[in-house]
């Protein structure tokens, strides 16, 4: 079982939408300082279900929210989706993959699991 790609919109320092496809093989993600990494793992314990704040390194869940900056606007907004390969079926599912999904609005958080056809 093996993380496949990382979808995130509005999750803390990402404010516009970024995939992140994990090709066969990644063992880490490197970078420098301030680059969001550590944002990276934090989004990926959200999308399998985290519940502690101080887990995902913030006082309070809303804070998982793009918070704005100099030159953008505070969103209301953060979403979450981690497509997992299910190939060796691993996990009691008919599909080869599986999308795990987290969204935070100003006023409900929302968690649900997306099974698309995941190509093998």
């Amino acid at each position: 079982m093996n993380f496949r790609k990382l979808e995130v919109t509005g999750f803390k320092s990402f404010a516009d939408k970024i995939e992140l496809v994990f090709e066969t093989g990644t063992t880490a993600i490197v970078g420098p300082n301030g680059c969001g990494k550590t944002n990276i793992a934090d989004a990926i314990k959200w999308a399998l279900g985290e519940q502690s704040a101080k887990a995902l390194r913030c006082d309070k869940m809303e804070d998982l929210v793009f918070n704005g900056g100099s030159n953008r606007r505070q969103l209301g907004m953060a979403e979450v989706r981690l497509t997992i390969s299910n190939s060796e079926k691993i996990l009691p599912s008919e599909w080869n993959g599986i999308s795990p999904r987290r969204k935070l609005s100003s006023r409900v958080q929302d968690r649900s699991i997306w099974r698309p056809p995941v190509k093998n």
